[in-house]
Parts: C-alpha cells; structure tokens; sequence
C-alpha cells in the first residue's frame, strides 16, 4: 500500500518511526458494552511501545445523552494534551478492537482541525500477527500546546441528515448490517427503533476491509461503493449505529479521494429514538 501520514500508513511505516520524537501511537481501542472487553485494561497489559490510550467514552461532550459525541474544541484540547500528544507532531491511531473505533479518533482529530494524523492499516491485531514489540509500560507524558480549529463541514447534525433524507441530497450512506439497516435485527441499545433513515443506502463497513483487517484498495473501494449504489461525485453523509463506524467510510471516502462528505454524529441512537423522525425499514 502507499503509505500516506495524513489517513494510513502501515505497519512497516510505524516500525521504522518508533524512536522518532515527533511521534506519538494512540491506542483508541473501543468495545461495545455486550463483548465484556475492557479496552483500558487490554492496553495496560500489552500495546504499542509508547502508545496512549485515548478513551472515546472519556473525551466526548458530557453535555449530551448520546454516546461518544464529539467533544468541544477546548475538552478535546485539553485532554489530548493530558495524553502528551500537540500541534506538530505525527500522530498514528490503531485499535484492537471489531468495530475498528481508531477511525472514529482519527475523524475526531480531523475534526478539530489536526491533520498530520493516520489509522494504523491493520490496527493492533496486523502488528501481532507480525511478531512486533508490544510493552505494557507507561509512556512518558510531557505537555505540548494542542491548537484545535474545528471543522464544522466534516460533521453533520440531525435537521442536516433530515433535510438530506428528505431531498435525497446529499446521499447518505450506512454503515451497520444488513440486518440492522433493513429494521430485520433488534438494535443493541434499548429503547431504539429498528430500521433506518429514508432515502439512505447500506454498506456495511466490514465490506471495505481485507481479512486481515487492513482497509481494500483504492480501486477496490470504488467499486464496493458503486457495488452500494453510492454516486462518488456527489457528497456523501456518513452514518451507523453511534459514529463509530460511520468513521470507516469516511475513512474509506477520504482514501479514495472523495472531495465532499460529512459524518452525522448522532447516528441511528439518535434518529431511533425520537418518534417523529421517519423510518424506513426493508432494503428501500
């Protein structure tokens, strides 16, 4: 793959850059509750040698009753800074986790206007299988000034998506399964409706992956795009179950180069649960 230190890079192109002082390795792993796997723990015993963990649960707007929403600008500032991590550095994100929740970080730094940031292809579980050196010591934390310029187009709210549902523009694009998306499945969290919103189309996020993990070609992305019924010239609204894998298309989008594409924060946990937004469930 061609490595690029702005959206992935691979395991080779970490290993190489581990003693470089201008790097920093996030550990943004992330399970959902019914796995019974703690993240946090997971990266106490084995990680990355001088990785952070980056709790997505922890640094998110505490504000909101959805899960894991965006922070503010200045929560975000602050707690990356807790972790060490600061403007001019190279940051390279990976999980170990099924949902591959690095994405979602590295959308969120992006976000906040961070751009010299890549998902490790792969994550955790490449890097393993590779025989490479994992520790479970500490990293050494020094404080660096972290200016975050947040970047309103890269997110959408839901009077956005409601708008895009009801005009057909911009094409929205879900990431759940089949299952899910079709209203078939009960969703994980209580109290949601099953189906998903109108005009939108399913892809499933596994659907851009290799078998080992690591994110399809650019070539291959197109055409499992297409393959979805996505129009890659026009813009595209990234959704899921709560973010977190809306973040691999955007990902994916961002890959192939694809100019103009947001991700709807609240996802399915918030269009699910308000009564008077309109669902649709089967594959129309």
């Amino acid at each position: 793959m061609q490595d690029d230190p702005r959206i992935l890079v691979s395991t080779d192109w970490l290993a190489s850059r581990l003693e470089d002082p201008q790097l920093r390795v996030i550990d943004a792993s992330w399970h959902m509750p019914a796995t019974g796997r703690d993240a946090r723990a997971e990266y106490r015993a084995a990680h990355i040698p001088g990785a952070r963990f980056f709790d997505i649960d922890a640094i998110s707007d505490a504000r909101s009753a959805l899960p894991h929403m965006a922070p503010a600008p200045e929560t975000f500032a602050s707690r990356v800074r807790a972790l060490g991590v600061g403007d001019g550095q190279q940051v390279v994100i990976y999980d170990d986790s099924a949902v591959r929740s690095a994405a979602r970080v590295w959308w969120t730094f992006r976000l906040m206007g961070y751009r010299d940031v890549a998902v490790l292809d792969g994550g955790l579980g490449k890097w393993r299988a590779e025989g490479r050196a994992l520790d479970n010591l500490p990293p050494t934390i020094r404080d660096r000034h972290l200016t975050p310029r947040r970047q309103p187009d890269l997110v959408c709210d839901v009077t956005q998506v409601a708008r895009a549902a009801k005009l057909g523009d911009p094409q929205i694009v879900d990431a759940r399964a089949p299952e899910r998306f079709r209203g078939e499945a009960p969703e994980p969290r209580p109290g949601l409706r099953a189906g998903h919103i109108p005009s939108s189309l399913n892809l499933p996020f596994g659907r851009l992956l290799n078998e080992d993990g690591t994110l399809k070609s650019p070539d291959d992305l197109r055409e499992t795009f297409a393959q979805a019924g996505v129009d890659l010239a026009r813009p595209v609204i990234t959704t899921c179950g709560s973010g977190v894998t809306a973040a691999i298309l955007f990902l994916a989008l961002e890959r192939i180069g694809h100019q103009n594409h947001a991700l709807y924060d609240g996802s399915w946990t918030e269009w699910g649960s308000f009564p008077d937004l309109t669902i649709a469930t089967g594959d129309a």
